[in-house]
């Protein structure tokens, strides 16, 4: 059983619903992301995303591809990146970690870490690491069903996005070979744009746990606790990313992990008024 997975079951016979931060490896200062998930652990995070600097990222906005390409001007990588993450577990070997971000940095790190016997170094060295799950959003189902059973077989999940033009067909695809939760992409677009629409997103999650019969997380266009509030009456989990990136960005280091605890705790609050 995965973390994810044990942090999810804790969460519902609680009936409490989870709090995904999402903040960028590396931004806003190159040392300060093992420090920031303490705070956003602090704050109330249950499950923490962090981004993997890409050059090139299709589903990102404006504000997350700023933060990109900022990490990636200071050098993180995805070697950097699985070092955040061991970093944090020397003082935090609960709170689940996701790494989010796109296949190239996956497969280079394979190519250039490759080791004999290991059909993956990326999975072994991120399971050393203590990663929790992973999301790649340029990674199809029908395509990953190898991919997921190494990462399974290392006490890691593989988690997907649905979005509101996924098809019937897409949704079992996905329930074939996710693990951990699914992530709903709650409006079409990248992420920060647009208005959420809580109603849409209330309609549309029946459609989907009628194939998906893990937890279901709903992310992109959620900036405050009230909308958080409404999300988690229907949803298991609330991810959000792009509000917090732009709090961060104006602020000096000893101020980072301080404002995004604080912002977390109101969001924290709300899902659990």
């Amino acid at each position: 059983m995965s973390r994810i997975e044990t942090t999810f079951q804790a969460l519902a016979a609680q009936g409490r619903k989870a709090l995904i931060p999402f903040v960028t490896a590396g931004y806003p200062y190159a040392d300060i992301t093992p420090e920031l998930m303490h705070g956003m652990v602090a704050g109330g995070a249950d499950v923490i995303e962090l981004g993997v600097p890409f050059s090139d990222p299709s589903a990102d906005g404006p504000v997350i591809q700023k933060a990109g390409d900022k990490a990636l001007a200071f050098g993180i990588g995805l070697v950097q990146v699985l070092a955040m993450v061991a970093e944090f577990r020397k003082t935090d070997s609960a709170t689940p970690v996701v790494l989010m971000g796109y296949a190239n940095p996956v497969e280079r790190y394979d190519q250039k870490h490759a080791k004999a016997g290991v059909s993956s170094a990326f999975v072994q060295d991120a399971s050393n690491a203590g990663v929790d799950g992973v999301l790649i959003v340029d990674y199809p189902p029908e395509e990953c069903e190898a991919f997921a059973a190494e990462l399974r077989a290392h006490h890691m999940d593989l988690i997907f996005l649905l979005a509101p033009t996924s098809t019937e067909a897409r949704m079992q695809q996905v329930a074939r070979v996710a693990s951990g939760y699914v992530y709903y992409v709650s409006l079409k677009g990248v992420t920060g744009s647009g208005a959420l629409d809580t109603d849409a997103v209330e309609a549309m999650l029946p459609r989907i746990r009628a194939h998906i019969h893990i937890p279901l997380g709903v992310g992109f266009g959620i900036r405050d606790a009230a909308t958080a509030k409404i999300i988690g009456n229907v949803a298991d989990a609330v991810v959000i990313g792009s509000k917090i990136i732009q709090l961060l960005e104006t602020q000096p280091r000893d101020k980072v992990s301080a404002t995004a605890q604080q912002f977390l705790q109101e969001i924290r609050n709300a899902l659990d008024s």
